[in-house]
């Protein structure tokens, strides 16, 4: 491997950064990441820090998950790849198809089609809702309605179904059809509402009317997450998802539930939607399907969406689409070991606890520190800070104040992910009491250089 002065003065230079401004990668060089063990992470000065980040919301399992290491290194000495398109398959990608089915049951979501990621499963979920209806004899179901905040992932369908003008406005014009409603945030929102219980009526009645105003036989699928994440941890009202569903159902409009980040125990829960007692019609999944360690990802189908397909006799329900490493048996291998270990630490039970601790350490820093304008979480490992110049005023803070604070925290022992005026956490589910407080620690001491 090059020095470490090396690999500091070409990063930039050879490679753009997702998410990032090129000529800010080269103005300000991203850290280097060389090693990891557990929930900590070494950068290339050798600084070790509690990984507050979770990879990018998906290392569950930490850094040394080793039956996943294993399932990898068995399979690609066995069979490192065959295809899974038309006429054959492997026997790692069956076995896993069962265990999903077994495991997502209680979603009743019986069926799968593999992707190599979250924004491909998003994709998948739209273009499968688009063709169920064409199946069905109802072609002109082709809008998608999503919500204000939501995200949903880098793809052109997926941009256009997001919520957020950051991930849109450079790529437009994106896909016709796609309409949006406010969030369940109650920190911001149009009706001025702080009453979570009353917002998600408001929301729901806003879902109400824009189905009324474009036409219910013209809507193929409403797409959300069960807590928004990117968007900066919004957890809606207990009665928002359910509320969805019913509307959805009632008016023949199919449910997408995007749990790209909350499926496998990030909300306290097995996925997001079992959170909420709501049966989507299809979930997208990804990112700690493998714990980051290899890309791959699922679109779980639900038992009465899959006879339609099935049943079709027509020719319509022939699926045009798919991707090289669908069902890749590595891929699969390693998603076989991640869930057996996910189901064996009952991770969700420790989800809960430490995001209940975590929440309420940061309501601590917010009684202390009036630069925090929300505190969100409470649904598990998925907390959030907002920050605001003015808390009266809610006036977000500027980029550079936030800026500080996570590279005064990162020395402080703790990695944390900036987002606009936010400052998120997802931590790997394996996380413990201990190293909480090392990240409120952390924190605290980047407040106060504030």
């Amino acid at each position: 491997m090059k020095d470490s002065n090396f690999l500091k003065e070409h990063n930039a230079r050879s490679m753009w950064h997702p998410m990032a401004h090129p000529a800010d990668s080269l103005a300000n060089p991203p850290t280097i990441v060389t090693g990891a063990q557990g929930v900590r992470i070494t950068d290339i000065d050798g600084h070790e820090v509690v990984d507050a980040v979770g990879g990018l919301w998906n290392v569950n399992l930490g850094f040394s998950c080793a039956p996943i290491k294993a399932a990898i290194a068995a399979q690609l000495d066995r069979l490192p790849y065959y295809s899974t398109f038309r006429g054959t398959s492997n026997d790692a990608v069956i076995e896993l198809s069962e265990e999903l089915r077994r495991f997502f049951a209680p979603d009743g979501l019986t069926r799968a089609f593999y992707t190599s990621g979250g924004s491909d499963s998003v994709e998948t979920a739209l273009r499968l809702a688009r063709q169920y209806h064409k199946i069905r004899g109802q072609a002109q179901r082709v809008k998608f309605l999503s919500l204000k905040k939501g995200y949903h992932g880098t793809h052109f369908g997926g941009a256009s179904v997001n919520g957020n003008a950051n991930f849109r406005t450079a790529y437009e014009p994106l896909l016709a059809g796609c309409h949006h409603i406010p969030a369940p945030y109650t920190y911001r929102n149009p009706f001025n509402e702080s009453d979570p219980a009353k917002l998600a009526q408001l929301c729901l009645a806003a879902l109400e009317d824009e189905i009324a105003f474009q036409g219910a036989n013209t809507i193929a699928a409403f797409i959300m997450e069960p807590v928004l994440g990117a968007g900066g941890v919004i957890p809606p009202h207990e009665s928002f998802m359910p509320g969805v569903r019913e509307i959805c159902t009632r008016h023949g409009i199919l449910l997408i539930a995007d749990e790209v980040i909350t499926a496998f125990g990030r909300t306290g829960s097995w996925s997001g939607s079992r959170h909420w007692g709501v049966q989507p019609d299809f979930m997208c999944t990804a990112k700690a399907i493998t714990n980051g360690y290899f890309p791959f990802g699922a679109v779980m189908i639900a038992e009465d969406v899959a006879q339609v397909f099935e049943g079709d006799k027509t020719g319509a329900a022939a699926i045009g689409h798919g991707y090289t490493y669908s069902g890749h048996p590595v891929g699969a291998a390693a998603a076989l070991a991640c869930l057996a270990e996910t189901e064996r630490l009952n991770v969700p039970e420790n989800a809960a606890a430490r995001g209940a601790q975590l929440h309420q350490g940061l309501l601590a820093l917010a009684e202390k520190y009036d630069v925090i304008g929300d505190v969100r979480g409470g649904h598990g490992l998925m907390c959030a800070l907002e920050l605001v110049s003015d808390r009266a005023k809610k006036t977000p803070i500027d980029k550079k104040t936030i800026g500080t604070l996570q590279e005064v925290a990162y020395r402080a022992g703790a990695m944390v992910r900036v987002s606009g005026a936010n400052v998120i956490m997802s931590p790997p589910l394996i996380l413990t009491a201990a190293d909480v407080q090392v990240i409120l620690s952390a924190l605290d001491q980047g407040f106060a250089a504030l």
